[in-house]
């Protein structure tokens, strides 16, 4: 099973790191309103990066990676599209 990390940004701009194993259904229950508390408030939502892990471990470890980074560095990852 493929494990993706992935990045929205949020109505307000902020951004909004996380993981899953169906991408398509994650970013609907996000812009739903139904996966997560930060995104339910500042939705809609808009995806922005997208890696694919090889695991449930790998992607957890590439999360906590990203979510330390300031924000200058998430935008900076290659492959970001705002």
């Amino acid at each position: 099973m493929s494990w993706t990390c992935y990045i929205l940004r949020c109505a307000d701009d902020t951004l909004y790191c996380g993981i899953t194993n169906d991408l398509e259904k994650r970013l609907a229950a996000h812009n739903a309103g139904t996966a997560s508390k930060y995104t339910r408030a500042r939705g809609p939502v808009e995806l922005v990066f997208v890696e694919q892990c090889d695991d449930k471990s790998a992607a957890l470890k590439r999360e906590m990676q990203i979510k330390k980074m300031h924000r200058s560095a998430k935008l900076a990852l290659p492959g970001v599209q705002v």
